[in-house]
């Protein structure tokens, strides 16, 4: 009869369990120190150190004001930088006057001829008077001044460039005739911020189609806000 001994095999089962186990309790107290270490370290960066820099930031700001509180006319200073910061911007809103000498002859009959041209970029508004040929060429340049558009460089759009266009009074002499055209333009015209061209209707032949326009034709422009302000 054989027998078999099977305590050693069950023995060193046994033994290599219990390293095991022994192992894993090792390495689960050295993972969790760590992260107590770990938790430790965050505790102190953030309500200690953290809270140090902002103490130092906050005595530094202190200090940087109290220099400039010392300065004498702060106050004037300051404002006087704020206006200095805003030209920028105020330049940017100026509206561009010299461009209404490209627009003038591009609608302009070349049988009209202007007395005076009062410009208000404020209320946006333009006034002509002046005189042309015959009462059919005045119709014509209310036409032309009605129908024309602008585009801009930014957009295939195309837009009215004035409105509200009304021929406030005419007459008729032996020279010919008499006129004053009060009308609206769109501000975008002489925005510095966007540049466009006028898009004129074929109704009639433009100075700028037939002669170049001369310095007479142009000499009358005023700007009724300059002459407000004087």
């Amino acid at each position: 009869m054989i027998q078999f001994n099977l305590l050693p095999d069950i023995k060193l089962e046994y033994i290599r369990s219990k390293r095991t186990k022994h192992a894993v309790m090792i390495i689960s107290s050295v993972i969790a120190a760590a992260s107590l270490a770990l938790f430790v370290l965050l505790f102190l960066a953030v309500n200690v150190l953290q809270r140090n820099h902002l103490n130092n930031l906050n005595k530094d700001i202190k200090q940087d004001s109290d220099q400039l509180q010392s300065i004498e006319s702060i106050d004037r200073i300051l404002t006087v930088q704020n206006q200095l910061n805003k030209l920028t911007e105020l330049h940017d809103a100026k509206p561009v006057a010299s461009r209404l000498k490209t627009y003038i002859p591009q609608v302009t009959p070349a049988q009209v001829s202007f007395a005076k041209i009062e410009v208000d970029f404020q209320t946006s508004a333009i006034k002509f008077t002046g005189s042309a040929d015959a009462f059919r060429t005045i119709n014509q340049f209310v036409d032309t001044l009605k129908f024309t558009k602008y585009q801009s460089e930014t957009s295939e759009e195309q837009l009215n460039a004035f409105s509200e266009v009304v021929l406030t009074s005419f007459g008729k002499d032996d020279k010919g005739s008499s006129y004053v055209i009060d009308l609206k333009f769109d501000p975008i015209i002489f925005s510095s911020q966007s540049e466009v061209k006028l898009v004129v209707p074929n109704i009639i032949t433009t100075r700028s189609a037939t002669e170049r326009p001369d310095e007479g034709l142009l000499s009358p422009l005023r700007n009724t806000q300059e002459e407000g302000g004087q």
